[in-house]
């Protein structure tokens, strides 16, 4: 089942170039119609619903905007996530026009706009929290997704969104400073609607223009903001699109890891009492949760260029050879002491009581060769750090540590600190 995104504001997906199965929808809802028709389209296994927020040739001012409308359309299609893209005014010297900002908080400056669906009590007394205004896993792939195409941006900052199409005096804009770091006139009631449904809600605002407060510069117009969003729209669109991807590769990720999570059998006090062991077999004689491991494995990988793929003993050798097969890459063992025929590596390392070794064929990796490290599970991640010490003795270059299993609370990943660590399943406090 695809996840379901809102887009709410110019975004540009909605010219139909990019969606697939573009189609124009009418809701209706208790507080009246929304912004336009809805547009729904697919997009990377996602199903994206597009709110113009001001009409479809803006011709709502914000204050006219039916925000409830807007936010139960999106709910009553079944949209767990909303992206809202907004032009904000720079209160900052360093956010300069052109710039994004991934916001962690708001104040409400309106005066004039519903502002929660909670209009009585007689169901019960609700009061939403707002302390944390914008969701931060959705904060998060924005980021990551400015990062990823080099666009300057703005990890943290205050928006205050005030009533409209009035700009701010200048005394206004000198007493915004003060609190936040650009001024809008659309995040909010928004931001607070989507919370009380209890939908995801993040904005990436675009930087374009200085509102008034800087002197040096001729005060914000309609036609300035018009000419930077113009052109910067193709950005807004990047950021969104690779935002969507990141969300719709976590959700799969998530469902499968849920599948496979229920494939695995939790041994209460084995091998010894408070242990919880995860035994995977039950994992790998399902064919279902098998063909997902490899898939998953493959599809992270399959464009890495892996040259070898090394498997830790013993129930790493399962799934490595597997995902070797798949990558069309070399398979390579790493076995405990004394299993090994031919001339060996070897790597001593520290056990709760007492030490251990592991070894691999001095002729098994070339200098330079791409190895991707597999095994079942990481726990404290000591054998996966001597593995990743004995495959760059011989001059292996270690793309990633792949497991199915990690157990977060042990502190593996920190002790593979210097490598990039990949898990499918996490048991974390349980």
């Amino acid at each position: 089942m695809p996840v379901k995104i809102g887009i709410i504001g110019g975004s540009g997906l909605e010219k139909g170039d990019v969606l697939e199965n573009l189609e124009e929808i009418e809701v209706e809802t208790p507080y009246g119609k929304p912004s336009g028709k809805i547009k729904r389209g697919m997009i990377y296994n996602s199903e994206v619903y597009i709110v113009s927020r001001h009409g479809l040739n803006h011709e709502i001012t914000p204050t006219n905007v039916n925000n409830r409308a807007n936010i139960y359309a999106l709910f009553k299609l079944g949209c767990r996530f909303i992206l809202a893209t907004t032009a904000v005014g720079s209160l900052r010297e360093n956010i300069m026009p052109g710039d994004f900002v991934v916001a962690n908080q708001f104040i409400d400056f309106t005066k004039n706009r519903k502002t929660t669906f909670f209009e009585d009590f007689k169901n019960g007394i609700k009061h939403a929290s707002l302390a944390e205004p914008f969701s931060e896993y959705l904060r998060q792939h924005i980021i990551d997704s400015c990062g990823e195409l080099k666009l300057r941006h703005h990890k943290l900052g205050t928006i205050i969104t005030i009533e409209g199409p009035r700009f701010s005096t200048r005394a206004e804009s000198f007493m915004f400073r003060e609190f936040a770091h650009v001024v809008n006139m659309s995040t909010t009631p928004e931001a607070i609607l989507a919370k009380e449904m209890g939908i995801d809600y993040a904005v990436i605002a675009m930087s374009t223009d200085y509102d008034c407060w800087k002197r040096t510069e001729i005060p914000v117009t309609w036609e300035q903001i018009e000419r930077i969003m113009n052109k910067n729209s193709e950005n807004v669109k990047r950021v969104l699109l690779k935002t969507i991807w990141k969300i719709s590769e976590n959700e799969i990720a998530r469902r499968d890891a849920e599948i496979i999570k229920g494939k695995i059998r939790t041994i209460p006090n084995f091998p010894k009492q408070g242990v919880m062991f995860r035994d995977i077999t039950t994992l790998f004689k399902d064919s279902e949760g098998m063909k997902k491991i490899a898939e998953i494995f493959h599809n992270r990988y399959k464009d890495r260029k892996i040259d070898i793929v090394a498997g830790v003993e013993s129930r790493g050798f399962i799934i490595a050879g597997i995902v070797a097969e798949k990558l069309n890459a070399g398979f390579v063992p790493i076995r405990k002491k004394g299993k090994l025929p031919h001339e060996k590596e070897s790597q001593e390392y520290l056990l709760e009581y007492g030490a251990d070794t592991i070894e691999i064929h001095k002729d098994s990796i070339k200098k330079g060769q791409k190895v991707l490290l597999i095994d079942d599970l990481i726990a404290t991640g000591g054998t996966a750090s001597a593995s990743c010490q004995l495959i760059e003795k011989l001059g292996g270059e270690i793309v990633e540590c792949g497991f199915i299993i990690e157990l977060p609370d042990l502190n593996g990943r920190k002790k593979l600190g210097k490598y990039n660590v990949f898990s499918i399943v996490r048991f974390e406090g349980e």
